[in-house]
């Protein structure tokens, strides 16, 4: 028993930082960089010139990370944000999704729905 509980907790253990994925940014760094986006997202991410604009605010910070980094390897191509994304470092694009992420946003999910 003793055994099994001790196995359990080792694995565990090894286990825990696998599933710990996460953007650590720092928002108040973010925003300072976040200038340049705003020119077509809006001081907040709420903002957009254009509707074809996607809003920022309030989006997951692991969603906004990865897209940021799919636009600088050309995994998702769009030449505007190609060339923005090109010269962002790790921290960059951890400190962006970290602010745009803690900005109030309209977007909600389909959790609030109820089944008819």
């Amino acid at each position: 028993m003793i055994l099994r509980t001790t196995t359990a907790l080792v694995l565990f253990a090894f286990a825990v930082p696998a599933f710990a994925v996460g953007v650590k940014g720092n928002a108040t760094a973010g925003a300072e960089k976040a200038k340049t986006c705003a020119s077509c997202h809006g001081p907040t991410g709420n903002e957009s010139l254009d509707d074809t604009y996607p809003k920022l605010a309030g989006q997951h910070p692991e969603y906004l990370a990865k897209a940021l980094h799919d636009y600088k390897s050309g995994a998702r191509p769009n030449a505007i944000m190609a060339g923005f994304a090109s010269g962002l470092s790790d921290e960059d694009i951890n400190d962006l999704s970290a602010f745009f992420a803690s900005q109030k946003g309209d977007l909600h999910d389909l959790s609030n729905i109820k089944e008819r």
